[in-house]
């Protein structure tokens, strides 16, 4: 497979994972907001849910894969500070992933641990670290 294509992949990857990350706190949101037992408790917990299953966990891991299989096929990026501070940023939006699945399994065991308000602070994590990334990787300011 050509670099072009993977790296095509790698970009659709990426696209789908943010906007999974862009909308699942804006769902905690709504969701700390409804009351416990509600219906509209028990359908934030369903588009979570779903949205972290069938769409936010896939694109990651085809994020990695085509991610991982660049760096292969061009080894000498490593050695790039732009590259290493991107790097270093993917890391921290998969820990990002990490803690909205936990805040989804809080959520989903009708737990609220954070107001709406706290859930709107997370909301601005991923675009700040995505930011970051597309600068290092479009700019290359290192």
């Amino acid at each position: 497979m050509s670099y072009e294509i993977i790296k095509a992949l790698h970009i659709i990857s990426v696209i789908s994972w943010m906007v999974g990350l862009l909308y699942l706190p804006r769902l905690f949101v709504y969701h700390a907001n409804a009351p416990l037992g509600s219906v509209q408790a028990e359908t934030f917990k369903v588009m979570e849910r779903r949205l972290l299953k069938a769409i936010m966990n896939p694109a990651m891991i085809a994020s990695f894969i085509f991610g991982l299989w660049m760096i292969a096929l061009n080894h000498t990026l490593i050695y790039e500070l732009w590259f290493i501070i991107k790097f270093v940023c993917v890391i921290l939006m998969a820990g990002c992933h990490g803690k909205f699945s936990k805040m989804r399994r809080l959520l989903e065991n009708d737990e609220k641990p954070l107001s709406s308000n706290a859930y709107r602070i997370w909301n601005e994590v991923p675009t700040v670290l995505m930011i970051t990334i597309i600068v290092m990787a479009v700019v290359k300011p290192f």
